[in-house]
């Protein structure tokens, strides 16, 4: 009897940490199963021990005992469930704490668009961060995951601010119809014409280099929220960088801005951002950019768009109106062919025998008459291959953006200032010094040439059939704003005297988006960028300078050309037209080929699948097709064109 008594004991001390356990935190329905298991297991000790006291009297004192020993026990198993149950009380107490507060954190840094993109986060106090790790670790032992366990924190919590992990990893390929040596990222206004041997080679590329990494720095003081942001993806390349092995490719600034969104509607922001004319979907909030769904890193045609310097200052009235300013880097871009040169005496192209071409190349150096910029320099942190203007002045770009209750629309003015060196000096024609220069080559009488452009655009979009659907028109038009377009267009050329002309440039783009389900987008997108002809006359009668001239030869756009071995060459100037490379390497330059952009219209075609979207991130993927067409002005030989076809893919996993 005692043997089956102590069984029972020994049962219950086992089974009671484990019945103490499964109850949960906070479940009220533990203390009375537990009373109730040792009510039962007391009763039928009792009966036990009164049945054997009917038997005899030394049963009686065995029993008396045995009572002893069970109530000593039974005491024993009381003490440690009532300890179990208050640490299962302030376990749960101290988990619904800690759980508030990570759900108020969460709520606010998940806003998808706050004012000005800032939101206010209070960081927990270094006490509530290690009282953390206590449930954690009981309820896995328990085998149990709570909900901030399995999603996580929103952010970072670090000295008062909170810092939140953005980006997502891509995996993505291209496929071109004809060759452009080219990453994801299309160079629209360098498609070859039918004379081009590439125009002839197909190429595929496969690349992870539009992944994207970034952080939110969020801040909060009482009047104020304070904060930044930053963006880096590795659609760059060095001197290193290449295809064959290790893929190594440097990393590019996107974004990088610090911003004070103060609570009275005023924001200020600064630094590298998108322009202030690219379009948004919530007022001006940074980060909320309405990109075009596509997968091509250049975007599509007729998307008006920067991504550099600016420093804005906006202003929300009632969420409904908003007004912006803001000043941005400026760039100027030049399209030229051969303003006016010193001519010396001349050599011809070849000498070998059977040789029939007789264009003669100048042996001495070309003198322009103007200057608008130079090549960077190393030591000032430019690239040493690149163009780079001496702007005069930065860009300034005012904005207005209207959300009365149905659509969004925008209107916005860019103004901007070009300046080249002009050299009088130098003729327009023959040798003969101008009036006042003792010589053709002579720097003497050099001037500065101001001209002032700018454009103005507006935007406009509606969610239609309860947000299935997105319906977006674009405009943008001026002077001097071609390098805003996603195809790249000159800003300006140059007349004959050497001053700058600035020219005439449209952009537009229409964009349909549909979301038949939460897991599908389906995008439609037309756009087109086009500019005005300015041709001027430097000699005989048909004008043959500036951009689009008619006196400008088209006639070698057709003529395909051997590949050269050497730095590639114009054949009638004998002038470098690249930086070099290997045999095999450096497809033949065309001859004769000025080919100045009228127009590229673009159209394309694409859908975005969502296999999973939730709190463990977001798993997509795409596929994109494009279709565009590049027209040229008409000039000497014709008036030729160029077309491609690509298809895209894209696989990504964005971040939580």
């Amino acid at each position: 009897m005692r043997a089956f008594a102590t069984c029972v004991v020994a049962l219950g001390l086992i089974a009671m940490p484990v019945i103490a356990r499964e109850g949960g935190a906070g479940d009220k329905n533990t203390p009375a199963a537990n009373t109730s298991n040792d009510a039962a297991a007391n009763s039928k000790a009792s009966e036990t021990a009164t049945a054997a006291s009917k038997a005899d009297v030394p049963a009686k004192t065995e029993a008396s005992s045995m009572e002893i020993e069970i109530d000593e026990l039974r005491g024993l198993v009381e003490s440690q469930a009532k300890t179990l149950q208050e640490q299962e009380l302030k376990m749960a107490a101290l988990e619904s704490k800690l759980n508030a507060k990570s759900a108020a954190g969460e709520s606010i840094s998940a806003s998808p668009a706050p004012v000005a993109n800032i939101a206010p986060v209070a960081a927990p106090s270094a006490a509530i961060v290690t009282a953390t790790a206590a449930p954690r670790a009981l309820n896995a032992a328990s085998g149990q995951t709570p909900a901030a366990e399995a999603t996580g924190p929103a952010a970072i919590s670090y000295k008062g601010i909170t810092l939140t992990p953005i980006g997502f990893m891509a995996a993505e390929t291209v496929w071109r119809q004809k060759a452009m040596a080219s990453d994801v990222n299309t160079p629209f206004n360098s498609v070859p014409f039918s004379g081009a041997s590439q125009a002839h080679i197909t190429e595929f590329n496969a690349s992870g280099r539009q992944s994207r990494i970034g952080m939110l720095v969020q801040g909060t003081l009482p009047k104020v929220k304070i904060g930044g942001y930053y963006e880096m993806d590795f659609l760059s390349a060095g001197t290193t960088s290449n295809n064959n092995q290790s893929n190594s490719y440097t990393m590019r600034q996107r974004q990088f801005w610090g911003q004070a969104a103060f609570n009275n509607g005023l924001t200020l922001t600064g630094g590298q951002q998108w322009s202030l004319i690219t379009e948004t979907t919530t007022g001006m909030n940074n980060r909320t950019e309405n990109l075009p769904m596509v997968i091509d890193a250049q975007y599509v045609s007729g998307f008006s768009w920067a991504r550099q310097f600016g420093f804005r200052v906006t202003k929300s009235f009632n969420n409904k109106i908003w007004l912006g300013a803001a000043v941005e880097e400026a760039q100027s871009t030049l399209t030229t062919h051969g303003n006016p040169t010193a001519q010396a005496a001349a050599t011809p192209l070849c000498t070998n025998a059977g040789c029939t071409t007789t264009t003669t190349i100048n042996t001495n150096p070309v003198f322009n008459n103007f200057l608008i910029g130079a090549f960077g320099t190393s030591g000032g942190l430019y690239n040493p291959v690149g163009n780079y203007a001496f702007n005069l002045a930065p860009d300034f770009v005012v904005k207005a953006v209207f959300e009365p209750g149905f659509g969004h629309y925008e209107v916005f003015g860019v103004l901007s200032e070009f300046r080249d060196r002009v050299f009088p000096c130098v003729p327009i024609t023959g040798t003969t010094p101008p009036a006042g220069c003792a010589s053709i080559t002579s720097a003497a009488g050099a001037i500065n040439d101001t001209r002032v452009g700018g454009g103005a655009g507006a935007n406009a979009r509606w969610a239609l059939m309860k947000k299935k659907v997105d319906l977006g028109v674009h405009f943008f038009g001026g002077s001097g704003i071609g390098r805003y377009g996603s195809v790249g267009l000159a800003d300006a050329t140059t007349r004959p005297d050497g001053t700058l002309a600035l020219l005439r440039n449209y952009q537009w783009l229409g964009t349909l988006q549909l979301h038949p389900t939460p897991k599908l987008d389906v995008y439609f997108n037309v756009g087109g960028e086009m500019t005005n002809r300015a041709q001027y006359t430097k000699s005989g009668t048909t004008p043959n300078e500036g951009f689009g001239a008619l006196g400008l030869s088209n006639a070698g756009c057709s003529i395909e050309t051997l590949p050269v071995t050497g730095p590639a060459t114009n054949t009638n100037t004998g002038v470098p037209t690249g930086v070099g490379g290997s045999t095999g390497f450096i497809p033949g330059p065309l001859g004769s080929c000025n080919g100045d952009t009228r127009a590229l219209i673009e159209g394309t075609i694409g859908f975005w699948y969502r296999f999973y979207n939730g709190p463990r991130g977001r798993v997509q993927w795409g596929a994109q097709y494009s279709n565009y067409i590049r027209k040229t002005f008409s000039g000497v030989g014709g008036e030729p064109h160029a077309d491609q076809n690509m298809i895209f893919t894209s696989f990504r996993y964005y971040l939580p």
